[in-house]
């Protein structure tokens, strides 16, 4: 059975990619920050037939940890091949651009680029051995007139050139890794408090088209891809 790591999987998004992969046959391993939490999503998931291997703490706001981390996984998961790179914070979402603290800024990007960086700089020893793929989930570079929060965008957009640099470098020197970025679309979460807006969809329907992208035998090196793009009006 294939094995894969999502990070932040014990709820929102991450929790519901979780579900579809393993409800497609992979084996799961639970990436979260809080032990109870992360039971509890474990406890949801195998009550569905799911296999779940385990949780690993990941905090992305410390690198050590993330180093504990991916040296725990290659210890006890030898034959995992796929990294979702699911966790994140929203920064503050309730001010413009101009009034955006810098230390949201900061501790933004902290974790939502540096962190998701260097844990998967971590994890490239094992999914090289593996063939395997990294898959981030994250929101276009673009900025939409409608919904923008500096901190976490400009966070996000650092996430997105960081596939780009690393699927050209993959090709260039033959390394056998796939790296592409996901954007679900706008989702129900509490990440935006659950906002529930025409043209939004639950975590059900985005997990379940995720992992059938997952799953669907492609290559997706280096590509952008929207679940559900945003629809502009005129």
């Amino acid at each position: 059975m294939k094995t894969a790591i999502i990070t932040g999987a014990n709820k929102g998004i991450g929790f519901g990619i979780a579900k579809h992969l393993g409800l497609s046959g992979w084996q799961i391993v639970i990436g979260a920050r809080d032990e109870a939490r992360a039971e509890a999503a474990i406890s949801s998931l195998t009550s569905l037939g799911i296999k779940v291997l385990g949780w690993v703490n990941v905090e992305l706001s410390d690198q050590a940890n993330l180093a504990q981390a991916a040296k725990e996984i290659s210890e006890k998961y030898p034959t995992l091949s796929l990294l979702v790179n699911n966790a994140g914070i929203p920064g503050d979402m309730s001010v413009d651009g101009l009034h955006t603290q810098m230390q949201d800024i900061r501790q933004t990007i902290d974790v939502n680029f540096t962190g998701t960086f260097y844990f998967t700089q971590q994890m490239m020893p094992l999914l090289t051995k593996n063939h395997g793929r990294i898959v981030n989930i994250t929101v276009p570079s673009d900025i939409s007139p409608y919904w923008h929060p500096l901190a976490y965008v400009a966070s996000k957009a650092a996430q997105n050139a960081m596939m780009g640099v690393l699927a050209m470098e993959f090709q260039q020197n033959n390394t056998p890794l796939e790296i592409f970025s996901v954007h679900p679309g706008p989702t129900t979460t509490d990440l935006n408090g659950n906002m529930a807006l025409p043209g939004f969809h639950d975590i059900d329907t985005v997990g379940c088209k995720l992992a059938a992208l997952i799953n669907d035998g492609q290559n997706h090196q280096g590509e952008f891809i929207e679940l559900y793009p945003i629809v502009r009006e005129d």
